[in-house]
């Protein structure tokens, strides 16, 4: 059966049914979870979480596990480093047992139900649980509520030169962006596209449209480099005929034998034509 991820985190990762206590942890004894999918924080937003901490607190509280040295948060490091900023000295946290593969999940879906995540960062921590711990795409698209189709258009993101990709954490390029230049088969025609995308400000549909046009470009170019030359002789016995029967002639050469073709467009014009063969 299918998890959602619109029934939260406590319906991915069970907990007992007593309530959980929540105590109040130093800030020093905690650090950052390092299966942390979200590679960067906006400044700003932090400085609002901290305002916003300085005047009512911290309501909910952090998710952490005990490790050797202290803690290690699971959920809630926005938190954490607003509470940083506001000078605060402890935080109050929940203290779960989970494995490392329930961290990496637990803090990746975490991001994706709040939309956190960039498109390389979700693709990146997607790459990271199926490496880490053997899983297929449809076993992934299970624990996280998504396709398989999903996880495949992501994953297939990485494949992307560092340029782009730089580009689209950066939200220079968007992830309909990303998925049109990756169909692309060329790096080279790959950058090109990109950069031609940002300083054009193209729509998705825009780009679309560029790669079909350079696909049929690319495909007419082929047909006329795999056309065979033709031999320099036949050409000019070819305007030799069409001159001195003034009408459409072409010779169709193969190895060893080859056919002589003129056209006609009417009885009288086969009957001069006829004419002039048995001169």
């Amino acid at each position: 059966m299918k998890r959602s991820l619109g029934k939260g985190l406590d319906a991915l990762f069970p907990v007992e049914t007593k309530e959980e206590e929540v105590i109040r942890i130093p800030l020093s004894d905690i650090r950052p979870n390092p299966y942390q999918p979200r590679k960067t924080f906006d400044d700003d937003t932090i400085r609002e979480l901290a305002e916003s901490i300085k005047q009512q607190g911290v309501i909910q509280p952090i998710i952490v596990r005990k490790v050797l040295r202290g803690f290690e948060i699971v959920a809630g490091e926005r938190r954490f480093r607003a509470s940083q900023l506001c000078g605060n000295d402890v935080i109050p946290a929940v203290v779960r047992e989970l494995s490392d593969a329930q961290v990496m999940e637990m803090a990746l879906i975490e991001n994706l139900q709040r939309e956190d995540l960039n498109a390389i960062e979700t693709a990146q921590a997607y790459e990271a649980l199926i490496n880490k711990f053997k899983l297929t795409q449809e076993e992934l698209s299970l624990k996280v509520g998504k396709s398989r189709s999903h996880i495949a258009n992501f994953v297939r993101l990485l494949s992307l030169p560092e340029t782009i990709k730089d580009n689209v954490s950066r939200g220079t390029l968007s992830m309909g962006h990303a998925r049109a230049i990756v169909g692309v088969k060329e790096e080279k025609l790959q950058l090109e596209l990109a950069q031609q995308c940002i300083d054009g400000q193209w729509s998705v549909r825009e780009l679309e449209d560029e790669i079909t046009n350079l696909s049929t470009r690319k495909t007419v170019q082929k047909k006329k480099e795999t056309t065979k030359k033709r031999d320099p002789f036949i050409e000019s016995v070819e305007t030799t005929l069409r001159e001195k029967f003034q009408t459409g002639v072409k010779i169709k050469q193969a190895k060893h034998k080859g056919k002589i073709e003129l056209e006609y467009y009417n009885k009288q014009d086969l009957e001069r034509i006829l004419e002039l063969l048995q001169r």
